[in-house]
């Protein structure tokens, strides 16, 4: 199976405004034009500020939270770095700006040393506009000080694997170059906290690490789903020979690979997500695109599989999503990650969507962390930010001051003072002003929320007059 598609609205994925509209509204508003060259001094003494807009966030890309500690939450910005919160989410602290990579594909936690943060960078969502990753990255202090670990080849990393009892024994998924072929992707294990690597899991040079999972009961026991997948700026295509699940008994020494006889689907394969059931070990879900995509359950840990879904809608475009996530205090209780939120409470079998088809909640959902005890606390990440809900769904809260806009294109006009416009990934298309004036008698020069006004929906892009 070959699945292609035409390429979504994409562009230059930016930092937040804030970071670079410095640069260039002094550039387009600078008295030197034309030919002359303006030396670096002169921006020199020049410091960034926040102009907005306020009321919108970015694409998260991964999260990962501590089941003990809830109110400890890392998320990871598609192109916004790596930001924590001490406080349940209220307040939030850029921890990567001083890194060489602001894509983070997949952040880790130890389960038993919360101070002990891995972090693989280089966003696993191919879409067109997706950032670059620069290897592999480990923090022993909570996000104050990092080490990077090298695999700055592979350029996004999909998932990392922590052994729960031996914090040196961790397995990176290497999803590889998305415009080219390179060797650099596959699962790579360390036993040495990330001084060496070995390469585990090979197919070719086209194929990498989509999804992995890990045995709860047995550390040594892996599920690695293996993606063949190129990405051209006029053609995308999924899927292939190279694609395929792939187990492990023996910590990644040897695998096999699972075929139709153990319940997978006929033909080739394309994006696979995986999802181990916390409350059951013997229960895994797979969530596969095929030429007939499905859902499928596992009952004894992934030895073989049963298809509990299929049709069109079983994997909703799966380059972009692929995530499924099991309730850790029902085995029966399943997410599936796409444009929607969306939760079976019968093993996948029937679905219906959480929340409220994006009135509230942002659509388009990439990562989703749920709390390991009640059940009830999630924190998802999507195309618009974060939310936090405590029952489930039925309510949220949209974490407002993570400015991760990603801007495909700026640009000003000539009024005074002037006016800024922009397009915002999946976040429309933005204008508001480079400064307010006020009259006399009022002090400051503070933009508001207010200030910004949308002037186009959806997924923004080009913008001024």
């Amino acid at each position: 199976m070959r699945r292609s598609y035409h390429p979504a609205l994409g562009g230059a994925a930016w930092r937040p405004l804030s970071a670079v509209a410095a640069f260039f509204l002094l550039a387009l508003g600078s008295p030197f034009q034309g030919s002359a060259q303006v030396s670096d001094d002169v921006f020199e003494p020049l410091e960034a500020r926040a102009v907005g807009p306020f009321g919108t966030s970015g694409r998260i890309a991964s999260l990962a939270a501590v089941g003990s500690r809830p109110d400890v939450i890392y998320i990871g910005a598609a192109t916004g770095g790596l930001w924590k919160s001490t406080d349940a989410g209220f307040t939030w602290n850029p921890v990567f700006d001083d890194q060489p990579a602001s894509s983070i594909g997949a952040v880790e936690i130890h389960p038993k040393q919360h101070d002990v943060v891995w972090v693989g960078t280089g966003e696993a969502n191919v879409r067109n506009s997706m950032g670059h990753g620069r290897g592999v990255f480990k923090s022993m202090d909570g996000g104050d000080s990092w080490r990077a670990l090298g695999l700055e080849e592979t350029e996004r990393v999909s998932r990392i694997l922590l052994h729960p009892d031996n914090p040196d024994v961790a397995y990176i998924g290497a999803l590889g170059k998305a415009w080219a072929a390179n060797e650099e992707r596959g699962v790579y294990k360390t036993t040495d906290g990330g001084d060496t690597w070995e390469k585990v899991l090979y197919v070719d040079e086209n194929t990498g690490v989509a999804e992995m999972a890990m045995d709860p009961t047995n550390p040594d026991h892996i599920l690695a789903a293996m993606w063949e997948y190129r990405r051209w700026p006029w053609f995308f295509e999924s899927g292939g020979e190279g694609s395929g699940l792939y187990e492990s008994w023996d910590g990644g020494k040897t695998w096999e690979k699972q075929t139709v006889d153990d319940g997978l689907p006929s033909g080739e394969l394309g994006r696979i997500g995986l999802a181990w059931a916390v409350s059951d070990p013997n229960v895994v879900y797979a969530i596969v695109e095929a030429s007939s995509s499905v859902i499928l359950r596992s009952n004894d840990a992934g030895r073989t599989w049963s298809t509990v879904n299929s049709g069109p809608g079983a994997s909703p475009r799966p380059f972009y999503y692929s995530r499924i996530a099991v309730d850790p205090t029902n085995e029966n209780r399943i997410y599936r990650l796409h444009t929607f939120l969306n939760r079976s409470d019968d093993a996948g079998e029937t679905f219906y969507n959480v929340g409220d088809n994006g009135a509230t909640v942002h659509l388009d959902h990439h990562a989703l962390w749920i709390h390991p005890e009640d059940g009830k606390t999630l924190v998802v990440g999507n195309d618009g930010g974060v939310y936090i809900s405590h029952n489930r769904g039925e309510s949220w809260r949209f974490v407002e001051n993570l400015p991760l806009a990603q801007f495909y294109h700026l640009s000003v006009d000539m009024e005074t003072p002037f006016n800024i416009y922009g397009g915002l990934q999946d976040n429309g298309s933005w204008k508001g002003p480079s400064q307010v004036w006020v009259q006399p008698g009022f002090t400051g020069d503070v933009i508001q929320t207010h200030d910004w006004v949308t002037i186009g929906f959806g997924d923004g892009f080009a913008a001024g007059v």
